[in-house]
């Protein structure tokens, strides 16, 4: 079992609080990610499940043993770090080897379990090279399969995906997800990509200011967000003023007319942004509402508007999801 749970969990530095009392169940053979902004505690969270971090107050259990106080390489956890970390003196074979050799384990048999690993990371072939010789993409399945080699029950991982250009973190999205399901162990992801953790993520948590704002399946963080705060960091959604309070309207809910009806909020158009298959446009409320509708480009350029223009938006009731104060 690697059910991970943390129980009323605390780290302070001096004064500054870096993660507030949080609690939250991490279900065996998962893939999960912590989500949020700069300094909104993630990484905290996931280094104190490391134990790179001692945590100041509460406990961490894994499958149902407190690994609170235990050293790193007690706990059953591997954490892939955000720089990879890698040797640079040693050939990718002894890289992902290393960890053995320390455990006192013959070269041959430790090499061969590091090819099975750099096979199942598809890096076989670079065995020998050694990673300055490495793209970065290449670096990071190297560091992948060194994180494995101790079979752990839970991977951790640090933004894994942040130093990659953006058409090779899409690849590297999909292989990650593919080797989680292959393998079947949890995974525990840290990003500040909203459309990372929704691509990933079984389970996304989403961190504010040291405390968890919100946790769930990534369709019910998006089209449910309880709080301002997760409508708008989550992306795809406007927050509207109402009489009955606030409002969060996904962007692709709204629609613009040129025409007022009764219903519709009046609005001015500030940008026009396309986007391919879809249009943003950006819009001030009479209401001083900051909004944005997202429109197929089919139907933006059939009725088309421009900067300045006085527009009309309306949206059905069904689309309008209530958040709390």
């Amino acid at each position: 079992m690697s059910e991970l749970e943390l129980v009323s969990v605390t780290k302070t530095y001096g004064d500054i609080i870096a993660v507030n009392n949080i609690d939250h169940k991490f279900v065996s053979g998962t893939y999960s990610c912590l989500l949020g902004p700069s300094g909104c505690g993630k990484s905290s969270t996931l280094r104190m499940i490391a134990g790179h971090e001692i945590v100041t107050e509460g406990e961490i259990t894994l499958g149902g043993t407190n690994i609170t106080s235990l050293p790193p390489a007690s706990r059953g956890t591997a954490m892939m770090f955000q720089n990879y970390a890698l040797f640079p003196h040693l050939s990718v074979v002894d890289n992902v080897a290393f960890s053995q050799k320390m455990q006192g384990i013959g070269k041959d048999a430790r090499r061969s379990r590091a090819m099975e690993l750099l096979e199942l990371v598809h890096m076989e072939e670079y065995a020998d090279r050694i990673p300055d010789q490495l793209s970065g993409g290449q670096q990071q399945r190297v560091a992948l399969a060194r994180s494995l080699i101790t079979e752990p029950s839970i991977l951790l991982l640090d933004e894994p995906l942040s130093a990659l250009d953006p058409f090779l973190r899409i690849k590297m999205r999909l292989e990650l997800k593919k080797l989680q399901r292959q393998l079947g162990i949890s995974f525990i992801h840290v990003t500040h990509s909203q459309d990372e953790a929704l691509a990933l993520a079984d389970d996304i948590i989403v961190m504010n200011n040291a405390v968890i704002e919100q946790s769930g399946p990534p369709k019910e963080v998006f089209n449910e967000p309880r709080s301002e705060f997760v409508a708008k960091f989550i992306g795809g959604h406007n927050v509207v003023h109402t009489d009955q309070g606030k409002i969060a309207v996904r962007t692709d809910r709204i629609d613009v007319k040129k025409r007022k009806t009764k219903k519709t909020v009046s609005a001015t158009v500030r940008d026009v942004e396309f986007l391919g298959s879809t249009i943003n446009i950006a819009l001030s409320s009479d209401e001083k509402d900051e909004l944005v509708a997202a429109i197929p480009d089919s139907v933006f350029f059939n009725q088309p508007v421009e900067i300045g223009d006085t527009v009309f938006l309306d949206w059905k009731t069904e689309d309008a999801h209530l958040l709390a104060e």
